[in-house]
């Protein structure tokens, strides 16, 4: 019976199990065997055969220093991204608990249309508001024809806001739930005691919903490390001289720009084995949580 009882689990998932066996194992599958081959675009189109390149397309690609000057720019980026995303949804979070009813629903009705645009609807958007010829940011700030994405570091910082515009609700939800599922006591006790907001939510709030914190920062840190759609059509494909590369857009370069898809695909599994460490953080921290319920 015991064992009848170990195995329904399973029987349960062996259909999810199927397709993602068929949707993942086998695209994952075929990345690293084009890794460890020789494949531009005479292998594809069938000018020359397919050799065997071993381990040699990671060591050039780890010896080319723009492959680390891309992954230093990727992880600073992700890291700028994850913070500034967790800060804005925390306090609106917070924030959504201190308004009333009408001005709660429009702000959240509002959070989740920014979440709900396509990342290619929401970069154009921006690109627009920030355009140095008509959009209105420049106006209202006085600054002329700026160009936003000419340099490096306002560029990133577009791409940032962009990328926090339609992440941060996420958050905001997410903590949104946790705080209501505070007791109300234990922040009446607080403010009686005379501790400020601020004071609440690091003593009070910030302790009791580490694991709701914990589960949406390693979620926000795939998501921006991973990031390809904004940087690509903000910055016209990773910008001046390649200024504004990321590790999604490098990939994409080497691949598809450069016929280079065996260093594509290297790339393409450095990142996976990057993700799949965080994935399977994020997975011990899930069951430490259920374990603590």
């Amino acid at each position: 019976m015991a064992q009848h009882s170990t195995k329904t689990p399973w029987l349960y998932l062996a259909p999810a199990l199927v397709v993602v066996a068929g949707l993942l194992v086998y695209p994952v599958y075929q990345l690293g065997l084009i890794s460890f081959l020789e494949y531009t675009q005479a292998q594809v189109s069938g000018g020359e055969p397919t050799s065997f390149r071993g381990l040699d397309n990671y060591a050039e690609l780890f010896g080319d220093e723009q492959f680390w000057q891309v992954l230093l720019a990727t992880v600073v980026f992700a890291a700028a991204c994850v913070v500034s995303t967790l800060a804005v949804g925390c306090a609106l979070a917070v924030l959504l608990t201190r308004v009333r009813a009408l001005p709660r629903l429009a702000l959240t009705l509002a959070a989740l249309g920014a979440w709900a645009t396509p990342a290619v609807t929401g970069s154009t958007v921006w690109l627009f508001l920030f355009d140095p010829d008509f959009g209105p940011v420049n106006r209202v700030l006085g600054l002329g024809d700026h160009s936003w994405t000419y340099g490096r570091i306002s560029a990133f910082f577009l791409v940032l806001l962009e990328v926090v515009w339609c992440s941060f609700p996420f958050v905001m939800v997410t903590v949104y739930a946790g705080i209501r599922a505070v007791p109300s006591e234990v922040l009446e006790a607080a403010a009686l005691d005379g501790a400020s907001q601020w004071r609440i939510w690091r003593s009070v709030l910030a302790p009791m919903l580490r694991p709701i914190l914990v589960i949406v920062t390693i979620q926000s840190v795939i998501w921006d490390f991973k990031v390809f759609t904004q940087i690509y059509v903000m910055t016209g494909g990773g910008g001046i001289a390649g200024q504004n590369l990321v590790l999604n857009v490098y990939a994409y370069q080497k691949a598809f720009a450069s016929s280079q898809y065996s260093l594509g695909s290297a790339i393409g599994v450095v990142m996976l084995l990057v993700l799949l460490a965080v994935t399977l953080v994020y997975l011990r921290l899930l069951r430490r949580q259920g374990e603590e319920l």
